[in-house]
């Protein structure tokens, strides 16, 4: 059974930093998924805002975290994490992970295959 559980969310000032982990059961087949995360702030849409190729090769992120997250993936422990540095209260969201069975980085959630339950990022001022 597949599954993608979030986790390391929680409640930090601004400019603090907070790293969030996304356990995958996918199997054998983590290391041949892209990865992504996307997050939704209340009232507004899911957004994108990081993703890794099957590799770890490609990384994109959205502009709005350029420079300040940071994607990466541990292929021995089917993990993939988002560092969040230099927070601010427009980051605050629930935080989703996606795996993507192309392996392709890719900033599209239609192009997702599965997601987790997501984990909430609050960032106070």
């Amino acid at each position: 059974q597949v599954q993608l559980v979030e986790s390391g969310g929680g409640l930090v000032q601004a400019g603090g930093s907070l790293r969030i982990s996304c356990v995958a059961a996918l199997g054998r087949t983590f290391s041949t998924y892209a990865m992504g995360w996307f997050r939704q702030a209340p009232g507004k849409e899911r957004e994108f805002v990081a993703a890794i190729s099957w590799n770890g090769r490609d990384t994109y992120y959205a502009d709005s975290v350029k420079g300040r997250f940071t994607i990466s993936r541990d292929v021995a422990k089917n993990t993939v994490y988002l560092q969040m540095n230099v927070l601010n209260p427009e980051d605050t969201a629930v935080y989703y992970c996606a795996a993507d069975r192309s392996g392709i980085a890719t900033m599209i959630p239609l192009n997702y295959d599965y997601w987790g339950q997501g984990t909430q990022v609050t960032v106070s001022s």
